[in-house]
């Protein structure tokens, strides 16, 4: 599966570009890691075509609904989670080990990714994702389209779920293509469950915050943040490659993936919230404000109404009478947005320092230094 860039695991490095107009993160994945960005995605593709093919042997219906599945899988998105995960691997083997033995299981994030994505887009009934319609509402146009009885809206987030389902099915096929000794196998497993729990309690944390915004506070958005995001974009996808590697959970290197993880993660939600607010839709994929549109109790939101003014408070409990934009704009006059810039650069701070006192391979070191600043410092 994996092409003749990564016969071993010298993925190139260049130094980013302080001056890159372009979105921060896409420029410094591309100078770390494109050469393993194009071979998760050619690991993805021969994978999907095979599976495509098989479930099209069933009926023409399910090579439509494959294909389907397969187009959101490699629709664009930055690969961050693979990413973190092969610096996670490489920072404890060094750049001797060659890399095509534990690329399918790298690829695999990429699928539990979609399926995440698929789902949280129907709960959050989400039109569009990274500029496209999103899946339960292509399924809804194609059943309009088809002039199939019954209602289309319902129709699309049935399918949408089978999709993600499936996708889900597929990362653990994926996974089992490594070929590592059983034993690492099963640990590496283990860490992978742990994040699929994770990201479950997080995302039952976000829907119960969007309907219980009463109970909800500050701490509680964190915990979001820490599970629904920290847990399965940065912090065990490092401990995921780290056990890749045979890196026991008691070894200090763990312990520092897991500051830095826990760190990054973190801050990475906290931009998310940001460009949910204020956000450019052409470089975002979505429209702006969806969240202050129906007051998700984010960290943001939790802050502005900590920071308020009585005035303000009165006016944020109006949110629901308030243009989007003149909204965000009473958001930033609480002082709110300045204050999660301010939490986004402490933690950064803080993945720093935990990654200066890791036993961690020089060049691992250099990448995710820049991916810290990179993923927390972006435009979509």
């Amino acid at each position: 599966m994996a092409n003749d860039a990564v016969a071993g695991s010298a993925i190139r490095v260049a130094p980013a570009r302080p001056g890159d107009k372009d979105d921060p993160i896409r420029a410094v994945l591309a100078a770390y890691t494109q050469d393993l960005i194009t071979a998760v995605d050619d690991t993805l593709t021969t994978f999907l075509t095979a599976e495509v093919d098989s479930l099209a042997e069933i009926d023409a219906a399910m090579g439509g609904f494959a294909a389907s599945a397969r187009g959101a899988v490699l629709a664009g998105g930055k690969r961050i989670r693979p990413t973190f995960a092969y610096w996670g691997w490489r920072g404890a083997v060094g750049g001797t080990e060659p890399l095509p033995p534990v690329l399918p299981a790298l690829a695999a994030l990429e699928l539990l990714h979609t399926f995440a994505l698929v789902h949280d887009d129907v709960m959050d009934s989400s039109a569009t994702r990274r500029g496209r319609p999103t899946t339960h509402v292509a399924f809804a146009a194609q059943h309009v389209a088809a002039g199939h009885r019954g209602d289309p809206g319902r129709f699309g987030e049935a399918v949408a779920v089978l999709v993600g389902d499936l996708c889900m099915v597929w990362a653990d096929r994926l996974l089992a293509h490594a070929t590592v000794s059983p034993a690492r196998l099963l640990e590496v497993r283990r860490c992978y469950d742990q994040m699929r729990v994770e990201t479950i309690a997080g995302q039952y944390l976000d829907v119960l915050g969007e309907n219980d915004t009463a109970n909800w506070s500050i701490d509680r958005a964190l915990r979001v943040a820490r599970y629904k995001t920290a847990s399965y974009t940065v912090q065990r996808p490092l401990l995921y490659g780290a056990c890749l590697a045979g890196v026991s959970a008691d070894d200090p290197l763990a312990a520092a993936y897991t500051r830095y993880g826990l760190a990054v993660g973190e801050a990475f939600q906290l931009r998310d919230d940001l460009l949910g607010a204020y956000g450019d839709p052409a470089a975002t994929g979505k429209p702006a404000g969806d969240d202050l549109r129906t007051g998700k109790p984010t960290t943001l939101l939790m802050l502005a109404r900590q920071l308020a003014t009585p005035a303000q408070l009165k006016a944020l409990d109006r949110a629901g009478e308030r243009r989007v934009d003149r909204l965000a704009e009473l958001i930033a006059d609480t002082g709110a947005v300045a204050r999660v810039e301010r939490m986004i650069a402490e933690r950064v701070g803080a993945a720093l320092a935990a990654l200066d006192a890791a036993p961690v391979d020089r060049t691992a070191r250099t990448a995710l230094t820049g991916l810290a600043t990179a993923a927390t410092n972006r435009r979509a």
